[in-house]
């Protein structure tokens, strides 16, 4: 089976998600083209997550760590590791964000800060 990206694209645009369920593979992923200021909030998953910087420049925060990434690299997120990442850079980055899952689950600081009790993706422990 090949699938075009550009068809796992939201309608208005952003990154392309390929849910493992949605086509019988045990593993999700994004993949991300993201404009200078451009990332995802605070947020973080069950499983680990595996950044693969294809072209550019992001600064990931894990668990309060701060380090900048490069095209060529791979950076491994911890399961449970609050995370965020932001392209600090002057041109866009290319990445593609493996989840090892085979449906995104993932609960996001905002949603906590709200409402206590819950998150998006409900109970992650």
């Amino acid at each position: 089976m090949t699938i075009a990206i550009d068809s796992l694209r939201p309608a208005g645009g952003g990154a392309a998600l390929f849910q493992g369920f949605e086509h019988g593979a045990q593993t999700s992923f994004f993949v991300v083209t993201s404009r200078p200021g451009g990332g995802a909030q605070k947020h973080r998953h069950p499983y680990e997550e595996i950044f693969v910087i294809l072209d550019g420049e992001i600064e990931v925060i894990v668990d309060g760590q701060r380090e900048m990434i490069s095209g060529g690299s791979i950076r491994v997120i911890p399961p449970r590791a609050w995370h965020q990442f932001t392209n600090r850079s002057a041109r866009p980055c290319l990445m593609v964000n493996i989840h090892s899952s085979p449906r995104l689950i993932q609960e996001d600081w905002a949603d906590l800060v709200r409402d206590p009790e819950g998150g998006s993706a409900g109970d992650i422990s």
